[in-house]
């Protein structure tokens, strides 16, 4: 989304770990929006200790449906599994986006936007599963809607920008005031 909106970046990976972040805070009651909120404070903070000076974006997404807080598939058997769990029900997304600097957070935003997806077939689960492979391992609710996982939907209610990972224009309105971009 950001090379779209051609911003010069670089991706790097925290060395964090998120499993037991969220554990912790589902422990805690923690809400999906702070889980979200959360973790991607947790990655921004984190990298900008180690750069410094510079403004680090970090970001999260976490799913919701019927209470049950979902996870990124790890295999197409678990991508198959969260579908038919999500077939026929709605359910919300939380994207959370955090900008650090020297180690501490400067700014923040979440966003929600809430699906349907509608009871599609066995038949068109395949096919799905077949034509988008394992690009889905790196969404939460192991869709693409920016592909083929539109078909997936009944109804979208939200920003197209959050469904697929971060509130983007809050994002940029925050970096264009931190001087990042041009005004």
């Amino acid at each position: 989304m950001l090379a779209g909106a051609e911003i010069r970046f670089e991706k790097i990976v925290p060395n964090v770990d998120e499993a037991a972040t969220k554990e912790k805070l589902r422990a805690q009651s923690a809400t999906p929006e702070a889980i979200a909120a959360a973790l991607a404070e947790l990655k921004a903070v984190a990298m900008s200790a180690n750069i410094p000076g510079a403004v680090v974006l970090g970001s999260d997404q976490i799913l919701e449906c019927e209470g049950r807080l979902f996870t990124k598939a790890v295999d197409m058997h678990g991508a198959r599994e969260t579908l038919r769990a999500l077939r026929g029900k709605s359910h919300r997304l939380i994207s959370a986006a955090v900008l650090a600097r020297d180690g501490a957070a400067i700014w923040r935003a979440t966003e929600n936007a809430y699906m349907t997806m509608r009871s599609f077939s066995e038949e068109f689960l395949e096919q799905y599963l077949a034509v988008e492979g394992e690009h889905i391992l790196g969404s939460v609710g192991c869709y693409r809607i920016e592909a083929m996982g539109v078909q997936l939907f009944s109804e979208v209610r939200g920003d197209q920008f959050v469904v697929r990972g971060m509130p983007l224009l809050p994002v940029l309105e925050a970096l264009r005031a931190e001087g990042v971009t041009k005004p």
